[in-house]
């Protein structure tokens, strides 16, 4: 069966960076991956793949095995090979714009500062690719923002991660299913503020 769509996630490979702010599109892939029965494969073309089915259509899950900044490297050749258009390949990706636990699903857009995402705009050419960011920020000041997403989240930001990977995966669900306007619809509605 054609494929017809790729959802990947961006990160870095091997344990030291699992549970790193950066690694949050990982483990967005692998908690769809396990709701969706996919079966991730042996790595090859410097990713690593699971085959699943949304939306009454066929897709692959991708995780980029390049490090974040070479994340092309990886995610060109198998759109190629596809033969799908950017606007069918999902990129989620962590974002220190936004504030931990918020998300934000765009069409299109710049590289923010987010290097995976920089190197899939020079490979491709595009800006016009769908993006899930999903919010791990504030940087805290005097903090250099890149040891600051290559540190794992605080024990107290936990419950809110695993949240946002829930909402990030139902997100994900839903573009598969209804397309990108009613998922931005849906799961780009401002929260409401905590109450005092």
């Amino acid at each position: 069966m054609p494929l017809e769509f790729i959802i990947a996630g961006l990160g870095n490979p091997g344990p030291r960076y699992d549970r790193t702010r950066h690694n949050l599109g990982f483990r967005v892939v692998e908690a769809l991956a396990a709701a969706r029965r996919g079966r991730w494969s042996e790595p090859a073309r410097k990713a690593r793949t699971a085959k699943v089915r949304l939306g009454g259509g066929h897709g692959l899950l991708v995780e980029p095995l390049t490090y974040m900044n070479l994340s092309a490297d990886a995610l060109a050749p198998i759109l190629f090979e596809e033969s799908l258009p950017p606007s069918r390949m999902l990129i989620v990706c962590d974002d220190i714009a936004l504030p931990l636990g918020q998300i934000r699903l765009r069409a299109s857009g710049t590289d923010g500062g987010h290097n995976g995402l920089k190197s899939i705009i020079e490979r491709l050419n595009t800006l016009d690719f769908p993006r899930l960011r999903m919010g791990c920020g504030p940087v805290p000041p005097r903090v250099d923002a890149a040891e600051f997403v290559l540190a794992e989240f605080l024990p107290e930001e936990e419950a809110t991660v695993d949240a946002m990977i829930t909402e990030s995966v139902a997100c994900c669900e839903s573009w598969a299913f209804d397309g990108i306007g009613k998922a931005m619809s849906k799961f780009n509605a401002k929260k409401a503020p905590p109450e005092d």
